[in-house]
């Protein structure tokens, strides 16, 4: 069931409640009420990561990748340990903070400064739902895909960033799709987690799309030939696998649509053509 973060944030929760208690035993009940706050949070977040219910609108985060005040405050202890641990991997592994996986497509991690984005001015298409959105990149085309970490957008999402992504690319604009990084630990827990698997999973899906490849299955090979460190789980199978049986965005299929209305119309011209010559004569 890819219950990754869901483990991960509730021995988190655990270890802060130990603390708490260890603390309060000695006389420092108030000194340590924040780490019984700390606790209380990760237990929520550990709940509302679990696969069964997927809610990552609990943090808050905007269609813009801004976070209301409140939400930055009650939800600091998960927000703030996801963003300065993220950062704090990929300083120490010098993983290279995103990939070209062809002409104007690119996928990596969240892009904590301009030198960490891709060139060209790129949309960026967020697929997380614990990393702001950076106020320098206010003049980038932007859409977010609210995700939990090991845990895979909804067909529809997906159906809607390809859209997006598709008319970006219309215009000649590069695409970036990102998450965050995962951990060694997250990796241990939930080996369907290694890599960037919410990102990927978007990337399948507008490789497909775009008629880069036929399927998302060979999308995922196309795109673990550019950046190995990559691994869906099957939460990220699963949506995809309902996105390709009902998808609606191949460029391909709607250029066949176009080309039958287009057939269609000219029929119909000449039919209406026809009738007029025969009243002439």
């Amino acid at each position: 069931m890819g219950l990754g973060l869901s483990v991960l944030i509730a021995m988190k929760a655990t270890a802060w409640m130990l603390l708490y208690l260890f603390f309060s035993r000695f006389g420092f009940t108030v000194l340590a009420i924040p780490l019984l706050y700390a606790s209380l949070i990760s237990w929520l977040v550990s709940i509302a990561s679990h696969p069964s219910i997927d809610l990552p609108m609990l943090l808050g985060k905007n269609p813009d990748g801004t976070f209301p005040i409140l939400s930055t405050i009650m939800f600091s202890p998960y927000l703030y340990f996801a963003r300065a641990f993220s950062m704090a991997r990929r300083f120490l592994t010098g993983e290279e903070p995103y990939s070209q996986i062809c002409e104007g497509l690119y996928v990596g991690g969240w892009p904590a400064s301009p030198r960490l984005l891709p060139p060209g001015n790129p949309a960026i298409i967020d697929c997380t739902s614990e990393f702001p959105r950076i106020k320098l990149f206010k003049g980038h085309s932007y859409l977010c895909v609210p995700t939990w970490d090991t845990r895979a957008p909804q067909p529809g999402q997906i159906e809607s960033a390809v859209k997006w992504a598709c008319r970006k690319r219309a215009r000649n604009q590069p695409v970036y799709v990102h998450c965050a990084y995962v951990s060694k630990l997250k990796r241990l827990l939930d080996p369907g987690s290694i890599g960037h698997g919410r990102s990927v999973a978007v990337m399948c899906a507008l490789l497909v799309a775009l008629g880069v490849v036929e399927n998302w299955k060979a999308a995922e090979k196309y795109i673990r030939e550019r950046r190995p460190c990559i691994k869906m789980n099957s939460l990220h199978y699963k949506a995809l696998e309902e996105w390709s049986s009902s998808r609606l965005s191949s460029p391909k299929r709607n250029e066949e649509l176009d080309v039958n209305s287009v057939s269609q119309s000219n029929s119909s011209g000449n039919i209406k053509a026809s009738m007029v010559e025969n009243k002439i004569d």
